[in-house]
């Protein structure tokens, strides 16, 4: 199996999509591809594949702003999470559950925090975790309140204690020393899970502002 594998910018905030699929089989997914769907969908045909999924990691705006173009366009129905309140997927997601997409096994789990209906997806046999606005490099995402931040940092545990050190993370957004990293990198630097208990995460939050500051952080 031929793995094709693109991270895309295709604008917004500092967007990342991406093209993941088996050159073999000439399939492939387009995830979170917003603002630019035209990209995805040429990225793909550029690659001699056809789409079977567009995927949405979460329903914020900003992830999903592409969504009809991209149906539209690749004839592919629309995934994300089955009781989404956000978007309204063909294909309904859970917790725990595997797509394939030629020799690739997509494996979803539902980790709510910065949107109730967000997903991770993992590819375990080259071991690519696409984080969405979970986990970024360096920071975790934005939560509108204590209750959503409790809710993430058992998000966060879940993920750490499911994927080895060496699954690489591919978040959604560019907001860190660098556009992708590791589980065993953000586990050894990133202040949010370096946090020891769920107290000191909630005040790592409440702190954040004025600690990005003083790191330079972005």
């Amino acid at each position: 199996m031929t793995l094709v594998f693109e991270q895309i910018r295709p604008g917004g905030d500092r967007n990342f999509g991406y093209v993941l699929g088996d050159r073999d089989t000439q399939e492939c997914v387009l995830i979170d591809p917003s603002y630019a769907p035209e990209t995805f969908v040429q990225r793909a045909k550029d690659q001699g594949l056809s789409v079977t999924h567009v995927i949405n990691t979460h329903g914020h705006p900003d992830h999903t702003n592409g969504n009809e173009v991209a149906v539209e366009m690749s004839g592919a129905p629309l995934a994300a999470f089955a009781d989404s309140e956000l978007v309204k997927p063909h294909v309904g997601l859970r917790d725990g559950q595997e797509i394939a997409v030629g020799s690739l096994r997509l494996q979803f789990l539902h980790v709510p925090g910065h949107c109730p209906d967000h997903l991770t997806i993992f590819e375990p046999s080259w071991g690519i975790l696409i984080t969405g606005d979970l986990l970024f490099v360096g920071k975790v995402g934005g939560t509108r309140n204590d209750p959503d931040a409790e809710t993430e940092w058992y998000s966060l545990q879940k993920v750490l204690k499911r994927y080895p050190d060496t699954a690489t993370v591919w978040p959604g957004h560019d907001y860190g020393a660098r556009p992708s990293s590791t589980i065993g990198l953000e586990r050894a630097t990133n202040p949010f899970l370096l946090c020891p208990d769920l107290a000191a995460f909630l005040a790592l939050k409440r702190e954040w502002p004025g600690f990005r500051q003083r790191l330079g952080l972005k």
